[in-house]
Formats: structure tokens, sequence, C-alpha cells
């Protein structure tokens, strides 16, 4: 399982938002791109990087940013965040992005993912950010009318090689990733006809979490609040996973 260092950006600057509440938000520091740095130099190997302004706006709103910790990154990284066409997917691939992160275009514009995951395919990801087990989009302001299991299900048919699941309940509390939700999912994923690889997002608070997440077939976990708060290291992370 891969240890990724999560990277979130509202105006400029590194933050978290508890729940995705943007009324509920810490700045861990004010330049993101000397955070990516420190990420590195602990070695992450891959880095996951946020426009949360671009995710509730529906453009990109920190692209400069975002592509600043591109040009100075020398591991991967797979960029999100107010992503909704193929022209500012292939601008970040472009750009240096490994991966491309979807999320709201994957439940409002059918045609755009489509196109996406056609030319595409391993370098697109799509996050299913669930409230409830819904379907929340438009930076997690507003809730749909779908199950996440329903979306998966259509993104596996769809030929999608991985999706992000993240609890919003779970996000930036520090209490624990919502293990029984994520056995449903997986039990519902490996029902599946078509394979899809998840990766894991929301609450992970502690290296015990990590050791209960590596035990499933998860192929990354994405972790945020806790390696800004102290409450994970990610050298002991990513040597926990190792070993």
């Amino acid at each position: 399982m891969q240890i990724i260092p999560a990277i979130d950006i509202r105006g400029g600057r590194c933050v978290r938002l508890e729940q995705g509440d943007y009324a509920r938000e810490t700045v861990f520091d004010e330049d993101p791109v000397a955070i990516a740095g420190r990420w590195q130099a602990a070695g992450a190997r891959r880095l996951h990087v946020v426009d949360l302004d671009g995710a509730r706006d529906g453009q990109p709103r920190n692209e400069a940013t975002m592509r600043a910790i591109l040009g100075a990154s020398k591991v991967p990284v797979q960029v999100g965040g107010g992503i909704r066409d193929v022209v500012t997917i292939q601008r970040y691939l472009d750009a240096g992005a490994d991966r491309v992160v979807l999320g709201t275009t994957a439940v409002k514009d059918q045609t755009s993912l489509m196109n996406a995951i056609v030319l595409f395919r391993e370098r697109l990801v799509v996050g299913v950010d669930a409230r409830h087990g819904v379907v929340a989009t438009e930076g997690w302001t507003e809730t749909s009318t779908i199950e996440a299991t329903d979306l998966v299900k259509q993104l596996s048919e769809m030929g999608l090689a991985r999706i992000i699941y993240t609890d919003i309940l779970r996000d930036a509390t520090l209490t624990g990733p919502n293990l029984a939700a994520l056995h449903d999912l997986l039990e519902f994923i490996s029902g599946l006809p078509f394979p899809i690889r998840l990766i894991v997002a929301g609450g992970l608070s502690s290296i015990e979490d990590l050791r209960r997440l590596a035990a499933l077939p998860v192929e990354g976990a994405i972790i945020g609040k806790a390696l800004y708060t102290g409450d994970i290291s990610l050298e002991d992370a990513i040597e926990t996973v190792r070993s």
C-alpha cells in the first residue's frame, strides 16, 4: 500500500478543511511548494494535490501554485480540484501531472467522463466522495442522489482503472477511517465483473489505522491532517506498510 501525503490548496496556502467545510479551515503553511518538498524529503513517492477553490468554483483557481509544485516535484503527483473537461486534464498532464482526479464531472457530465476514460485511462482517477454513502459534488458543497456503490459500478463498467474513496464525515477529523464502510465497499468491488483499484482517504489518524488498511486490498492511503499535526510521522507510516 502506497502512502500518499495530501496537499490541499486554498488561496495559495496549504490548508485542511474539516469534513470539507470551507468555514472550518486550518492553515498549515503559506508555501505549498515547500510542503511538497518536505514530504518528498521524508520519503513520499507520490503526492496528492488539490485546488480547493477550484473544486468549489468548477474551474482551476490555484493553477499557478499547482504548476509550481509539478515543476519542482521529483516524484509523481496526482492533481484534482476544478477539473471538468479533457482540455484541462491535458493541460495538467502537459504541466507534469502523473494522474488527474475528476470528481463532479463523474456525476454531472457523463460524456466528458467517458471521453476522459478513453483518452487517459491509467492516468485518470475519479474521486468518489461520500457522505452517508451518497456522493457529494462541487467541492463537497452539494449532495447528489447517487449512491457511492452505484457510481463505483458504473465507473468499473466504463473501464476506469482506479478510484479515491473519501468518507467526508471522517475527513480531517482524526477519528480513524470508516472501516465498516470500507469493508462493504471492498466486498462490493470484489463482485464487479471488471476490476477497479482503490485508494482510501478520510480520517486516518494513527499508525494502527495504516496497519489495518494495509491488511486490506487497498492500493494507497492518502494522509492529510495527521501529517500536519504530527499524529503520524510520514517516515514511520512508510516504514509500517513496508514491513
